[in-house]
């Protein structure tokens, strides 16, 4: 982590990556880049959906590719490189017949490695193969919920999942938030742990660097008044008088409450659900 002289309250705390080390230092590749208009959180209708976004420093859009459909062709690292949209670091993949996609990397990836896609490819990080064939043990990421659907699960900095049993046609996953869920043997992973591991470690330091980043204000609900939200009013400071926490909506929230939607479609595949608070701690 790269630290800074007090010069400043706010200066005193802060912590950012040291990028001259962990990337290669090139600009993006151009036909990989895309427009991406802020909406600050707003629908079509211009009503705001998702509170606390908005302004914030302009950003390009990286095509990041995570369907991995060219199979069987060997592809090398070319430059490592920051994406302002997710906290992984992604690589600049250059395939033998020609092709460059992005590639989110596992930390142990640099400039020049090499990785495949393919059912039999080695058990090394960045290589991508059918769960059915990464033995029980290994540790995963960038994982497809359906086969041919593209990776969408363990995709964020420092994460990873574990292959803890193979049974009928299931890979068993015990992933980040210890979920055990049951994935289809024909569904593909990564191998490996997503890099950049110490972005959870940044200390943003001060409220300027949120606003830079595109994140409002938050207010406390005990802030408020009765009105606004269900912790609100009071005189002076106040508990939320209500033996669970609860949503400006009214819903469940935090403190270990569950919030998962009890007839969801896919609990037919959880074998055990997540921990949470301090058992997960434990």
């Amino acid at each position: 982590m790269k630290i800074y002289k007090p010069t400043t309250d706010s200066r005193r705390h802060m912590t950012t990556l040291p990028y001259k080390e962990l990337l290669s230092g090139d600009k993006p590749h151009k036909p990989l880049l895309a427009a991406k208009k802020r909406r600050g959180g707003r629908n079509a209708f211009g009503r705001i959906t998702v509170r606390h976004q908005g302004g914030g420093h302009k950003r390009r859009l990286r095509e990041v590719d995570f369907t991995y459909n060219k199979k069987n062709i060997p592809a090398t690292i070319e430059t490592v490189e920051y994406d302002p949209f997710r906290s992984a670091f992604i690589g600049l993949a250059l395939y033998r017949d020609g092709e460059r996609r992005y590639v989110v990397i596992p930390k142990e990836v640099k400039a020049g490695s090499t990785f495949i896609v393919a059912e039999d490819a080695p058990l090394t990080a960045g290589n991508r193969l059918p769960l059915g064939s990464i033995p029980v043990g290994t540790s995963v990421y960038n994982i497809e919920i359906a086969p041919g659907t593209g990776a969408s699960l363990v995709r964020s900095a420092g994460n990873f999942a574990e292959v803890i049993a193979h049974d009928a046609g299931y890979a068993q996953i015990k992933l980040p938030s210890t979920e055990v869920r049951k994935v289809s043997d024909l569904a593909w992973a990564s191998i490996g742990a997503v890099g950049n591991e110490e972005h959870n470690l940044v200390v943003i330091g001060k409220a300027g660097r949120s606003r830079w980043m595109g994140i409002r204000p938050t207010v406390r609900g005990t802030a408020m008044n009765p009105v606004d939200h269900p912790h609100g009013g009071g005189e002076g400071r106040q508990g939320r008088g209500l033996r669970r926490a609860k949503t400006k909506w009214g819903k469940p929230s935090g403190k270990g409450q569950k919030t998962r939607t009890p007839k969801k479609y896919s609990n037919v595949f959880i074998v055990s659900r997540r921990k949470v608070g301090k058992k997960r701690k434990g």
